[in-house]
């Protein structure tokens, strides 16, 4: 299969390739290991965040990696301690020199934590960067359609990026519909239930039939269906496999299948229950 990664236009007219390598729960140690590899294996938008506390070991990934800056798309997250204009501002700082960038391509409020009432705030911040230069595109994450609604009320700049949980036994058709609904990109993250919908025999029936491992056909479904998506793993092959999913089409009735094995399968918190 080839590896060309195709890109998804976000609504301010930046390129994003629409199949990036994520570095959620992966130490600052291995994260360097694991993001060399990936970018060895021809990835280029890259998906960090403060509170992983690996946006170092990414950086040094990129700065050994030789490969120009204007190739790469590097993305990083505003952790929910740091809400509030002045706090995104310094927060914002902070993760570019940890990452050794003088800009980021997108920037994204990582979770609402409505009970503070400060995400606004950290919106106007994020409008702000935005204008400078130095994020390249703006976004948010964990965003429920009554937060985006209020963001968009302010009546400046739409986010570009909605990244919310996204799999097949949680595909949270209400959230992705109100983001088509406004031109916000839906970005999958854990988009293979951390492992737990690769056993799935409708998933392994695929699979089989197309001679790929059930997490390249789930991806593909992904791929297809029209999401940007974040893949992890720190395993060399697997990292490669991850990215081999583009001589691959599944048919109607495949992806019909994949869409009906929708179930209680959250991986992670709601946005409702992270008020801190």
């Amino acid at each position: 299969m080839t590896t060309s990664i195709p890109e998804i236009t976000l609504n301010n007219g930046v390129r994003m390739p629409q199949l990036g390598f994520g570095v959620f729960q992966v130490s600052d140690g291995d994260t360097t290991a694991a993001v060399s590899h990936a970018l060895a294996a021809g990835y280029r938008s890259i998906d960090t965040a403060a509170i992983y506390g690996n946006e170092a070991g990414t950086g040094r990934a990129i700065a050994e990696s030789g490969i120009d800056r204007e190739e790469l798309f590097i993305t990083s997250k505003l952790w929910v301690a740091d809400l509030g204009y002045d706090a995104t501002l310094a927060a914002f700082d902070a993760s570019l020199d940890k990452l050794g960038l003088d800009y980021l391509d997108l920037y994204l409020i990582h979770w609402p934590a409505p009970a503070t009432g400060l995400y606004l705030e950290s919106w106007r911040a994020l409008e702000h960067l935005l204008a400078s230069g130095k994020a390249r595109a703006i976004g948010v994450s964990n965003f429920l359609p009554e937060h985006l609604q209020k963001v968009i009320d302010l009546g400046g700049t739409v986010p570009a990026i909605n990244q919310i949980e996204l799999h097949p036994a949680l595909q949270q058709r209400d959230i992705a519909d109100f983001n088509a609904a406004h031109g916000i990109a839906t970005e999958a993250w854990s988009p293979l239930a951390q492992g737990a919908v690769l056993a799935d025999p409708a998933v392994v029936d695929i699979a089989a039939r197309h001679g790929v491992s059930p997490a390249q056909a789930i991806l593909r479904w992904h791929l297809q269906r029209g999401r940007i998506i974040i893949p992890k793993s720190v395993t060399p092959q697997r990292i490669r496999e991850n990215l081999d999913v583009f001589g691959l089409d599944l048919t109607a009735d495949e992806l019909s299948v994949i869409d009906g094995l929708e179930r209680d399968g959250r991986t992670g918190p709601h946005p409702a229950e992270f008020n801190g």
